[in-house]
């Protein structure tokens, strides 16, 4: 089952169940997770490896001891990518196989057989990892900034604590409805680093916090933040950073990488950062899209 264009913004699930949990879980689901349905562990890591699954599912009934093999080494490659066991029935082999998934790392086992057990896997598949980690960062921005302006830690959100997040400032300021030059002047007369480069860093946290997964080659974190080639994220990390994306790997995780973000462009330009009131315009300054869905006439706009 996929998401559907009118849906609500949900997570997906990598899953390896019967045909009839397939048609459970997918209807569990609804308006919360959707599953991409694989018949094998391979595939499953193949997924894992192209795509920003926030969960794997594997049923109990179908493990066999060489799934959970291969499910130990999937454990140790996608560590931040939680996986969950599904026991729908109990049958000769189901202690073994309960077992072994515990052994190769599985932490978390759902048994829907009883009242509860689908709600249950609807609170541990539909919770939002990314958005943890964004809360995470916010946190620690706004402990740096206790008195800050709901305009400048607005900003910090869109760059920080959203899935999707802009990665450029022309993208920014489109979302903001602000001419991106005037957005950049803004910065530059506050005496703060221009709001290129707070985008950049900010996708540098994601990218190490991506790498915590060693199972996620640098091609893969650089088609989830949507770089152009992996090439071109070993550009930005060299430009930004003075090392190389395997340096940039072995030497970060998010956490790590969050603070040196915080560290450079936080805590230094705190006092600026505190006042600065980066969105807070007048109709002339609004871009044409903004002028239109605020339905303001052009004889207003100066």
């Amino acid at each position: 089952m996929s998401p559907r264009s009118n849906a609500p913004l949900t997570t997906p699930v990598v899953t390896m169940l019967t045909p009839d949990e397939r048609t459970r879980v997918d209807a569990a689901g609804v308006g919360l997770y959707y599953t991409l349905h694989r018949d094998s562990v391979e595939d499953v890591l193949r997924d894992l490896r192209t795509r920003r699954a926030t969960a794997v599912l594997v049923s109990v009934s179908r493990c066999t001891e060489r799934d959970a093999e291969r499910m130990a080494m999937m454990v140790r490659e996608f560590p931040r990518v939680p996986a969950v066991a599904l026991l729908t029935q109990l049958e000769r082999d189901t202690p073994q196989a309960v077992l072994s998934l515990g052994r190769s790392g599985v932490e978390h086992l759902v048994d829907v057989r009883g009242p509860g057990g689908w709600h249950a896997l609807r609170e541990v598949l539909g919770r939002d990892r990314d958005d943890s980690f964004s809360r995470t960062m916010m946190e620690g921005v706004s402990r740096d900034l206790v008195g800050a302006t709901p305009d400048c830690l607005r900003f910090f959100r869109l760059i920080l604590g959203e899935r999707s997040t802009p990665t450029t400032v022309r993208t920014l300021a489109n979302q903001l409805g602000v001419v991106p030059s005037t957005l950049m002047s803004r910065f530059f007369r506050a005496g703060l680093p221009a709001p290129k480069r707070y985008l950049a860093m900010s996708r540098l946290v994601r990218a190490a916090r991506l790498f915590e997964n060693p199972g996620l080659s640098v091609a893969g974190v650089a088609n989830t933040l949507e770089y152009s080639s992996p090439q071109s994220f070993g550009r930005h990390v060299r430009t930004m950073l003075q090392m190389t994306a395997g340096d940039f790997r072995e030497r970060y995780d998010g956490e790590g990488m969050l603070q040196r973000f915080r560290e450079e462009l936080i805590v230094p330009f705190a006092p600026a950062l505190r006042s600065f009131t980066p969105f807070q315009v007048t109709p002339g300054w609004l871009a044409p899209e903004a002028r239109r869905r605020l339905a303001i006439p052009a004889s207003r706009v100066h």
